[in-house]
């Protein structure tokens, strides 16, 4: 950024891209709101991220989504949805996508259960899991951790080696 400087304004003459630092404005946006201690940024030093160890062939592969089923009701929290039949539609609306540049009319484009199958149809990989699982997107460390203890409890119990995170 150049700036240009006369007696009555400054101008701004804008030759480059200017990063804006998401946790600076956050930090700032929740200190002029009046909370009392600074913005925590979630580090997960002990997530239980593996680098994957075999071929793709012998695994078991599930996806998480944000989406939620179109019938659920009252609040969101963390679910286990059978793959089977592959869910027609998904609840979306008030989720934050571009909803100006996109739609999410086909669930297959933000949920690819269809696409895992056929990759295990053709032996790309082992096989789709028996479930996929949901999340809702809080903002909440103590909420995300809870939740992700119950996707990883879930996972053992499905026998799944591979997660595949598709937030919406």
């Amino acid at each position: 950024m150049k700036r240009t400087t006369t007696d009555d304004e400054t101008r701004i003459s804008v030759t480059h891209r200017t990063p804006v630092s998401y946790i600076d404005k956050s930090r700032e946006f929740y200190a002029a709101q009046g909370y009392p201690t600074p913005y925590r940024w979630a580090a997960n030093v002990g997530a239980p991220f593996t680098p994957v160890t075999g071929p793709l062939t012998d695994m078991t592969v599930a996806i998480v989504t944000t989406a939620f089923p179109v019938e659920a009701r009252g609040p969101k929290r963390a679910y286990a949805q059978a793959c089977e039949p592959f869910p027609a539609a998904m609840a979306t609306d008030d989720l934050s996508w571009d909803k100006d540049a996109t739609h999410t009319d086909d669930v297959a484009t933000f949920l690819p259960l269809r696409h895992v199958r056929s990759l295990a149809t053709r032996h790309v990989v082992g096989e789709l899991g028996p479930r996929f699982y949901g999340v809702p997107t809080e903002y909440s460390r103590r909420r995300t951790e809870l939740d992700a203890r119950q996707v990883e409890q879930w996972v053992r119990e499905d026998g799944v080696d591979l997660v595949l995170l598709v937030p919406l």
